[in-house]
């Protein structure tokens, strides 16, 4: 894909910013620690972070259960539950990535799940289950189908999407806020792929630019794009150290 092959490519120092200088929002793992605050503002930012990643959750459970139905109303329990205040009081930026937290967390209510069905259906009691077990009732272990993906390779790619879309929100937002909608509406189909042969001339012309100068916007718009999805990816890590290889994982994911 065209957008990705811009994305692995290095970063150069723009010689003249086509933006301005805007900071990074406010991390994801900022957010956990703060929605893990019995508040107002804790259950705010609880509320965001369920809003913001609701899609990898739902993609692992259609997944996990083959049944579009099931994955409704086990997502809605859920983040019911991380809305009680649940699971996340667990998370620890300490431990690495939000996105490996979150993984496992659905994936630790699944077999839950299925524990408490297996319980019912035998009549007696089970232990509890460790978040790292390996069970015959572990989403894990169970035999896939090979035409379908695994649901952590389902969550993975979601979880990319995810990245994807909210990056491209915050650069629509960016271009907004500095008078520069039209621009970004313009050039939103060089960012993801969509563009056909001939477009370049009419997008050019729109904007009453040269095709060079039509060229020379459209890689600094997407060096833009690819400075905020490294922020929103910075974002959900504790170790700024590790962002090219979640760059690289969330490219693998796309690639899937």
């Amino acid at each position: 894909m065209d957008l990705w092959q811009h994305a692995q490519a290095p970063m150069t120092s723009e010689p003249r910013p086509l933006f301005d200088a805007a900071p990074f929002l406010t991390t994801r793992w900022t957010r956990v620690c703060l929605a893990k605050a019995d508040s107002d503002d804790g259950r705010t930012a609880l509320a965001d972070l369920c809003d913001a990643y609701y899609e990898p959750v739902l993609a692992y459970l259609r997944c996990a259960f083959r049944d579009a139905d099931a994955a409704r109303e086990m997502s809605h329990a859920f983040f019911a539950q991380m809305l009680a205040g649940g699971t996340i009081h667990t998370a620890d930026p300490e431990r690495g990535r939000f996105r490996f937290y979150l993984l496992g967390a659905v994936r630790h209510f699944v077999a839950r799940h299925r524990e408490a069905e297996t319980r019912l259906k035998r009549g007696g009691g089970v232990a509890p289950l460790s978040l790292d077990a390996d069970t015959p009732e572990s989403p894990a272990l169970q035999v896939p189908d090979a035409a379908q993906p695994s649901p952590e390779a389902a969550f993975d790619r979601q979880w990319a999407v995810t990245v994807l879309d909210r990056a491209m929100a915050a650069l629509g937002a960016e271009c907004a806020a500095q008078g520069k909608s039209v621009l970004f509406d313009q050039l939103r189909p060089w960012l993801v792929g969509e563009s056909g042969y001939g477009d370049q001339s009419a997008a050019a012309q729109a904007l009453g630019l040269s095709a060079a100068a039509f060229k020379v916007t459209v890689h600094r718009m997407r060096q833009r794009f690819r400075q905020r999805v490294k922020a929103e990816i910075a974002g959900t890590l504790k170790d700024a150290a590790v962002i090219e290889d979640e760059m690289r994982s969330l490219l693998m994911a796309l690639g899937g």
